[in-house]
């Protein structure tokens, strides 16, 4: 997922100004650094304040002269997600991508054991953070000249196992959500096409090192690494807006 630029930049995020959610974890932290590293301006958000700030001070310091900023944004409230797009588009000047990387788990041994809580808690984290950030940058994304929402997914939502319904099904949930940005672009774009697109990146999960160092043993088959996974991300950004929105995009095996 590597192309040249249109930009005469040599790299399509040269200047752009790009949002990450949930950037706290181990994903995040390799998206930032990655996006720092490629030019962009950074703005984070995570519900973790430390954790956050320690993600976006080590951004900072492997990319000297780097714009990495960081906010704690409650994503669950429409309001306040509309007042951190709003902020980051003012202070910067446009906005050119939200990366989404809210996350979370929960599963049980069999489907019958399968419990509700957890659907209760994962549309919260899955879906409703989704709804939040899509709702708020979609047309900050219309006016950018490379608007990306990118929304990082799991093979599960396509491939549902017994004791993941509640995930899989948030999941499948937040990629449809995602398609009908991808939609929205596609209807704003006429017959020019998109400027702007919406994508899925698909893992079956993601891995990084210190899991490596906690099972030195374990095989971690068709993971993703983090690192791969901010690459794959940056990616985006040097293909045309119409060869991506509305696409799934397989960092692993397709089921």
């Amino acid at each position: 997922m590597t192309g040249t630029t249109g930009n005469g930049t040599g790299s399509a995020l040269e200047g752009a100004v790009i949002a990450v959610a949930g950037a706290a974890g181990p994903a995040g932290r390799a998206t930032l650094m990655r996006l720092a590293e490629a030019g962009a301006t950074v703005v984070a958000s995570d519900a973790n304040p430390e954790r956050l700030a320690e993600a976006v001070d080590a951004a900072r310091y492997a990319h000297g002269g780097a714009t990495v900023t960081g906010d704690t944004v409650d994503l669950l409230d429409l309001a306040a997600a509309r007042e951190w797009a709003d902020k980051t588009e003012k202070e910067f000047g446009r906005i050119d991508g939200l990366v989404h990387l809210v996350g979370g788990w929960r599963g049980s041994r069999s489907f019958a054991e399968t419990d509700l809580a957890d659907w209760d808690l994962l549309e919260k984290l899955l879906i409703r953070t989704v709804q939040s950030t899509s709702l708020a940058f979609e047309q900050g994304l219309q006016r950018s000249d490379r608007g990306r929402y990118l929304l990082i997914s799991a093979a599960g939502a396509s491939a549902p196992t017994a004791g993941n319904a509640a995930y899989s099904a948030s999941k499948a949930a937040a990629e449809a959500w995602t398609l009908a940005l991808a939609d929205a672009f596609r209807k704003a774009g006429g017959d020019e096409g998109p400027k702007a697109a919406a994508a899925i990146l698909v893992v079956k999960a993601l891995v990084h090192d210190a899991m490596r160092a906690e099972r030195p043993n374990a095989k971690f088959a068709g993971f993703t690494d983090v690192k791969e996974l901010a690459e794959a991300i940056a990616g985006v950004w040097d293909m045309p807006a119409g060869e991506v929105n509305g696409k799934r995009l397989w960092l692993t095996q397709q089921p």
